[in-house]
């Protein structure tokens, strides 16, 4: 059974909040997309939206792409997800600018096997690296390792 409700109330000439989810044959959708400011469906596209793709400033989805994105794999200016694709990237498979993961690529990379010009691995730190975590996040433990420059 699917689930549409648009909000009465706007901003900007788009609705406050949306909410589609699951196939309507009654318009051949496959899937609920939500479009609004806080939108919530199978596919979302707003400022907030949670949903299973996600597009927006915040984004939360198994595929979340935006400004600050959670989900499974999420493409974001901060993306926290299990394959994270960003300028800071968190997650298992961490690709960024600044990228901490079990597997962190990136010009600065912190993680189990880090890869890139500055590193922070199990076995060796960068102190450039740790410079710049330390800055970026004060009070993030950093694994203890033998300095290579």
């Amino acid at each position: 059974m699917p689930i549409r409700w648009t909000s009465s109330a706007t901003l900007l000439e788009y609705p406050l909040v949306s909410i589609a989810l699951g196939p309507d044959p009654s318009k051949s959708e496959l899937r609920g997309h939500a479009r609004a400011i806080i939108a919530i469906g199978d596919i979302a596209t707003g400022v907030i939206a949670p949903g299973g793709v996600a597009r927006a400033a915040v984004a939360l989805g198994g595929l979340a792409i935006g400004g600050i994105v959670l989900g499974g794999c999420g493409i974001g200016i901060l993306a926290l997800a299990g394959l994270a694709l960003g300028c800071l990237a968190m997650g298992g498979l961490a690709i960024g600018y600044a990228a901490i993961g079990g597997l962190a690529v990136g010009y600065y990379a912190m993680g189990g096997a880090a890869f890139g010009q500055f590193v922070i691995g199990p076995l060796h730190q960068d102190p450039q690296a740790v410079e710049y975590f330390s800055k970026l996040w004060p009070g993030l433990p950093i694994p203890p390792g033998r300095k290579l420059r």
